[in-house]
């Protein structure tokens, strides 16, 4: 009984501040003389801000032709424009720059549901041995890596010396696809230093706090080291979850000014990568048997920072160079 009496009270408080909002919108048009996507568009900055707003405005209208603008396809997107301005009885002769303001707003929010089918198309893929564009992919990673240490086999222990846990990578992409694959490729083409720097340090990890002694002992249990291979799949797997969430709108709607792509989801894996290795450091695990806790309590702090509606994750790598003008 108690349990049906807090939901009868949630849905009334529902429907009444629904209404309530309904009656303050209306209100405000009265005032203002403009409806609230002008009111968005014109008193919000440029950004997440004013396209968070106008996604959620649109989505949450109780017209349809709204309702459905957040998926059209791209090339609709002008007819659309078209078709709300009319709607709201909006002339385009007398306020050009909302149509302007509109249109970069529905391509971000269009781009960002496009780019979450593009990476789940990848990360349903499975890794297949027998496809040549995917053996050359990894082979390529190997290079990249490894410039200067060629591969004996392709069935090696030495991709042990990369982090994957055995002698045949294809096990270890199971979780994440291709899109673990990729995503590796590309932090360590696009920013090749950065990426060998990173592979080397998380062999032979710093950490100042024991003695020399202490220091071997751990190198030779490879206690505070980690897997690069397996925590760049990890990092994936992080990263596909931010962006289906939505948290990673704040950032994207501030670097992308229009449709977030494929580049911008994997220049974002080389800065978790990158930022990943240095919070690891400067936690200092005791083993690797931590990592899991590392994991969580960074993920706490990218997802904090997410929350900023002017957050724009700052590009500390090559491959990001120019993406970001902060």
């Amino acid at each position: 009984m108690k349990h049906f009496l807090r939901m009868l009270i949630q849905v009334c408080l529902y429907f009444y501040c629904k209404f309530l909002w309904r009656c303050l919108k209306f209100v405000m048009r009265k005032l203002t003389g403009r409806c609230e996507l002008q009111r968005i568009c014109y008193n919000t900055k440029l950004g997440a801000s004013r396209t968070m707003k106008i996604e959620t405005s649109l989505r949450d209208s109780k017209s349809k032709l709204l309702q459905t603008s957040v998926s059209v396809h791209p090339d609709a997107i002008e007819k659309t424009i078209e078709d709300i301005m009319e709607l709201k009885k909006i002339n385009p002769d007398v306020n050009p720059q909302l149509g302007i303001s509109l249109q970069a707003c529905l391509l971000q929010i269009v781009g960002y549901r496009n780019l979450i089918a593009d990476v789940e198309k990848l990360r349903r893929e499975p890794y297949d041995s027998d496809n040549p564009q995917h053996e050359e992919m990894l082979l390529k990673l190997w290079k990249f890596l490894k410039p200067n240490t060629p591969l004996e086999s392709r069935i090696s222990k030495q991709w042990c010396e990369i982090g994957f846990q055995g002698d045949d990578p294809k096990t270890d992409f199971r979780g994440m696809g291709l899109l673990g694959l990729y995503n590796l490729q590309y932090f360590a083409e696009r920013d090749a230093t950065a990426a060998q720097q990173v592979l080397s340090d998380s062999l032979h990890p710093k950490c100042s706090k024991f003695s020399k002694a202490e220091w071997e002992k751990k190198r030779m249990d490879k206690a505070i080291g980690y897997s690069f291979a397996i925590v760049g799949i990890n990092i994936t797997d992080l990263a596909y979850n931010l962006l289906v969430s939505g948290a990673l709108k704040t950032h994207f709607y501030n670097i992308a000014p229009e449709a977030p792509t494929l580049s911008h989801f994997q220049q974002t894996f080389c800065y978790l990568m990158h930022e990943f290795h240095k919070f690891w450091i400067e936690e200092d695990p005791m083993d690797i048997m931590e990592f899991n806790r590392v994991r969580e309590k960074f993920r706490k702090r990218i997802i904090k920072q997410l929350q900023n509606p002017d957050m724009a994750l700052c590009p500390h790598f090559a491959a990001s160079e120019g993406l970001i003008n902060m």
